[in-house]
C-alpha cells in the first residue's frame, strides 16, 4: 500500500479549486483547511485575518520544524465604474493581463452579493476592430470587466452595488485528466496545500512519531509578497515552503518528481537545511531534480524579510504556464508528500538549533572546506581522462 492517498490529495484539490480566495478574500478558504483539519483531528490556531497554525506535537518542543503552504491566489479588484457599464481593474499580485483577457470571473460585492463576468481586451469585437484587435497592447489598462447584468452606464452598475475595490475571482476551470496530468488556474499554490494535507493524513494514520513539533502553516497574502510573516513562532527554527516550481526554458524542474530550489530571488536557501531535502530523497527513492529561480519568491522570503532567524528551504512541484493556464501531474504531488512525509517524521541532526541564541561555537553547524580530490597526473603521451570518460 502506497504511504500517500492520491484520491485524498486529488479530491481535496478539488475542493481547493473549487472555493475562490484571490489575496484578500480569503475567510471562505480559511473555514475549508479548519474544517478538514478537524476532520482529521488536528489541533490549529487561526490568526485575526485566517493564517492558520497546524501542529503535531513531537517528543520535544524545540527545535521546532515547519511546513508552509498558502491558499491565497491571483486576482483582481475593480479600480473604476466605467461610463460603458463595464469596470476598470487591477491586478491582485503579480500576472498578466494577457492571461486575464477572456477569463470567467465572478465579482464579490459587499452588499448585493456574486455577480458573473468576464474580462476582456478593450477591443474585443474582430468583426469591428480587425487587426487593431492584435495590435493592441498587453496591459490591465487595456482590459475591462464586462459583467453579465443589464448595464447601459455607470448608474446601472452604481444602482447593483458594485464599487470601487469589489473583489475579482477568476474562474479556475480545472481538468483532471486520467493520464495525470492537471489543468487549471491557481494550482499554484492550492496543489501545494493539497500534497501537504495528503502528508499530513499520511501522518495521523499512521500515528507517525515524531522528534519534534512540527507545524503546518497556511499563509493567506504570499501572492502580494506577506505570507509567513504573521504565522511564524519563535519556536520554529526550520521551515520547508511548498510551491510551484517553473517548467519552461532555462529550468531544471520537472512535472514528475519533487524540485527543491537551491536559491530563487532573495538568494540562496538554507544550506543545511537544502543538503538534508535532498539525502532524504536520495535515501527515500523519491525522484527529484535541483533548479534555481530568477524571478520567483515564495513564504521563505517573507519569514526572513520580517526578521525570522530560521532556516529555510523550498520543495517544489512542477508547473508549467505558472500565473497563467497552469499545468502540473499527480506524480509531482504525490512525490512532494512523500518527501514533506520523509522531512517529517526523521531526526533532528542539528540540535544547537533548539535555541536562537549560543555563547559559545558547540554545537554549530560547519560546510565542506577541504580541497576536491582528484588523480594526479603523471606525465605521458594521453592526455589526462575526465571523470565520465573513465571505464
Amino acid at each position: 500500500m502506497t504511504l500517500i492517498d492520491d484520491r485524498y490529495l486529488t479530491d481535496f484539490l478539488k475542493r481547493l479549486l473549487r472555493t475562490p480566495s484571490p489575496t484578500g478574500y480569503t475567510d471562505e478558504v480559511s473555514r475549508l483547511c479548519c474544517e478538514e483539519l478537524d476532520r482529521l483531528g488536528v489541533d490549529y490556531e487561526i490568526t485575526r485575518r485566517g493564517a492558520i497554525r497546524a501542529c503535531l506535537q513531537g517528543s520535544r518542543r524545540q527545535p521546532a520544524r515547519a511546513l508552509i503552504a498558502h491558499v491565497d491566489t491571483l486576482g483582481a479588484q475593480v479600480k473604476a465604474i466605467k461610463d460603458n457599464g463595464r469596470m476598470e481593474l487591477v491586478p491582485i499580485g503579480n500576472w498578466s493581463s494577457r492571461f486575464a483577457e477572456g477569463a470567467r470571473c465572478t465579482v464579490f460585492t459587499a452588499e448585493h452579493g456574486a455577480f458573473r463576468g468576464q474580462i476582456l481586451p478593450l477591443k474585443a469585437s474582430g468583426h469591428t476592430f480587425n487587426e487593431e484587435v492584435d495590435t493592441q497592447p498587453v496591459s490591465w489598462r487595456q482590459v475591462e470587466l464586462r459583467p453579465d447584468v443589464i448595464a447601459r452606464g455607470r448608474a446601472d452598475l452604481e444602482a447593483l452595488g458594485f464599487n470601487i475595490g469589489d473583489f475579482v475571482a477568476i474562474d479556475p476551470q480545472p481538468e483532471f485528466l486520467d493520464n495525470g496530468f492537471i489543468a487549471s488556474r491557481h494550482l499554484d499554490d492550492k496543489a501545494g496545500v493539497a500534497a501537504m494535507f495528503a502528508a499530513l493524513k499520511a501522518l495521523v494514520d499512521t500515528k507517525a512519531h515524531l522528534a519534534v513539533d512540527t507545524y503546518f502553516l497556511l499563509s493567506m497574502t504570499e501572492e502580494v509578497g506577506h505570507g509567513a510573516s504573521s504565522i511564524l513562532t519563535h519556536d520554529i527554527a526550520s521551515m520547508v515552503t511548498i510551491d510551484n516550481g517553473t517548467t519552461a526554458p532555462g529550468q531544471n524542474s520537472s512535472e514528475f518528481g519533487v524540485t527543491i530550489g537551491m536559491a530563487d530571488q532573495t538568494g540562496p536557501f538554507d544550506y543545511h537545511l537544502t543538503q538534508k531535502l535532498l539525502r532524504l530523497a536520495s535515501e527515500n527513492a523519491i525522484e527529484h531534480q535541483r533548479d534555481i529561480f530568477r524571478y520567483y519568491r515564495s513564504d521563505s522570503a517573507s519569514a526572513i524579510e520580517a526578521g525570522a532567524d530560521v532556516r529555510t528551504a523550498l520543495v517544489a512541484f512542477g508547473i508549467d504556464a505558472s500565473h497563467g493556464y497552469e499545468r502540473i501531474h499527480v506524480h509531482a504531488l504525490h512525490s512532494v508528500a512523500r518527501l514533506i512525509h520523509a522531512y517529517v517524521t526523521s531526526r533532528v541532526e542539528i540540535t544547537r538549533d533548539a535555541k536562537p541564541m549560543a555563547k559559545s561555537l558547540e554545537g554549530f553547524t560547519d560546510m565542506p572546506m577541504e580541497p576536491a580530490t582528484d588523480q594526479n597526473w603523471q606525465g605521458g603521451d594521453d592526455a589526462p581522462e575526465g571523470p565520465g570518460e573513465k571505464g
